[in-house]
């Protein structure tokens, strides 16, 4: 054991121990962090504006609260840009997270003094956590990396101004700076490609054991170092790499793929930030499903997502919901964030302690037919059929094709970048297509009644993804590609590479 971990131990213990006795009152928790931020919202603008002087219950915070996305937000985000103060929190946001949104452009989403600790501090509870519940500490001893945006910033009404990734950089200590990878230097760099052989130029050499970051970009590191090395495998460079830490995306449809370049497996930590929050985390290595971050400033709802773009949709406490029900997540924060919709939805697994998984994006769904089908179900699909039939893909993507060119019936048109072309593309399609149909009812009943064909799959040749993203400006960071899209837009560029 290095020193390090040594020195470490003890506290990842007692956060261990912490996290166990928050996660088994979460109800409790919600309930004070509710009552908390509406205390502090009544000194705001927003609270004055919603009438926070009255509200002494949920139900009367539902009443006064209405449910809104960053184009409900804005008015007020404009006024903190204006140079106002205390208007959706005390005093001034310390950072603006700089996002894109489908709808609105560019985001910015505000981090306050009081709501930092949730992003840093839970990522830090995350991983001590793994030590205490595995004894695994000696990726403290040895170089981290973590791939993230650049950690430059500007100023956006006098309030610094940067990716999310970026501004957590600056909130990593000193005793763990020391080990962390790439430089500021080559964080800094924008382009994604460049940025890359920066990394592994300052990696290629080191004693790395821990390595963080979306499973597509991770990737192409690991095939970079391999091929820039001569090593057969990661392992043969980092031998004492033993965690990989990501989130953003389900690992599991890269899984098999990331491990046969590593050359072994080795544990994986899944987190679920967003730059509104630090959602959840996975705070066990036999149990699925992550944590919800009950305890950490913010104060959760949950809508069914069926009624999420209705007019007087159902909100849920914490207490109200239910195993295997698909939820619209919503937020109330100590970075100023009411009735926020943050896009995604979730499905809890278990209730004691509270653990989810998330299910896919409440725009990211295909439903040209009434069929609704999520990400979940997409990429459990494909996992399944993979594993039966010994198949591994690269990336993947799903459309409606509504009006053929044939003129024959509609379908779902699947653009997938295997790693090896199946031998069998037909009896690939059908087996995919019957797992389909397992997974939604709904899909199942358009297929039956010959509403809808069988799904068709178009194989797209090597780097199919990578290229789409670059021509979008989107190569690298933390991009991911959608799984799901309910129109043709991107599927009407992936027509041009496929096999």
């Amino acid at each position: 054991m290095g020193f390090k971990s040594k020195l470490i131990k003890p506290l990842a213990r007692r956060v261990a121990r912490q996290i166990r006795g928050w996660s088994s009152e979460a109800i409790a928790s919600q309930k004070k962090i509710f009552l908390d931020l509406v205390g502090v919202g009544r000194r705001t603008a927003f609270g004055k504006d919603h009438k926070f002087d009255q509200i002494r219950s949920y139900d009367a915070f539902k009443a006064q609260v209405p449910i809104r996305d960053y184009e409900g937000l804005k008015p007020y985000v404009e006024r903190i840009k204006e140079g106002e103060k205390d208007v959706l929190w005390k005093g001034r946001p310390k950072y603006f997270a700089k996002t894109s949104g489908t709808t609105s452009g560019v985001k910015y989403i505000p981090l306050t003094k009081d709501s930092l600790p949730n992003h840093f501090g839970t990522a830090r509870n995350a991983l001590f956590n793994y030590y205490a519940t595995t004894g695994n500490g000696a990726w403290l001893d040895g170089n981290m990396i973590f791939l993230s945006g650049s950690p430059e910033m500007d100023k956006v009404g006098g309030i610094l101004t940067g990716r999310l990734s970026g501004i957590v950089n600056h909130q990593v200590p000193g005793w763990l700076r020391t080990n962390q990878k790439p430089s500021y230097a080559v964080n800094c760099i924008e382009e994604w490609e460049k940025k890359l052989e920066g990394i592994v130029d300052e990696t290629i050499q080191a004693d790395m054991r821990l390595i963080s970051g979306i499973p597509p970009w991770v990737q192409m590191y690991y095939e970079r170092l391999i091929e820039r090395s001569g090593k057969q495998f990661v392992k043969d460079l980092f031998p004492h790499y033993s965690v990989f830490v990501f989130g953003g995306v389900n690992y599991e449809p890269y899984r098999a793929k990331l491990e046969d370049l590593i050359g072994k497996n080795i544990d994986s930590v899944e987190t679920y930030p967003a730059s509104e929050g630090f959602i959840a985390f996975q705070d066990s290595q036999t149990e699925p499903g992550l944590l919800l971050n009950s305890n950490s400033g913010i104060f959760f709802e949950f809508i069914p997502a069926d009624e999420i773009f209705q007019e007087d949709p159902t909100r849920l406490t914490l207490a109200e919901v239910e195993i295997g029900v698909n939820y619209a997540l919503i937020i109330n924060s100590n970075a100023g964030l009411w009735g926020y919709n943050i896009g995604d939805t979730v499905q809890f697994v278990s209730l004691n302690p509270h653990r989810l998984v998330v299910t896919g994006r409440i725009k990211h769904f295909i439903s040209a037919f009434g069929e609704h089908v999520i990400g979940k179900e997409v990429e459990e699909a494909l996992l399944v059929v993979g594993e039966k039939m010994g198949i591994k893909t690269v990336e993947f993507t799903v459309a409606p094709q509504v009006n053929p060119p044939d003129g024959a019936l509609p379908y779902h048109e699947w653009f997938i970048e295997f790693d090896v072309l199946p031998s069998d593309l037909n009896a690939f399609s059908t087996q995919l297509d019957r797992e389909m149909v397992r997974q939604n009812i709904y899909y199942e009943d358009l297929i039956s009644g010959n509403i809808l064909q069988p799904l068709k799959v178009r194989p797209l040749r090597r780097d199919a993804f990578r290229d789409y993203m670059k021509t979008k400006g989107r190569l690298g960071g933390q991009n991911k590609v959608p799984r799901l899209a309910n129109d043709r837009e991107i599927a009407s560029v992936l027509e041009s590479f496929v096999i």
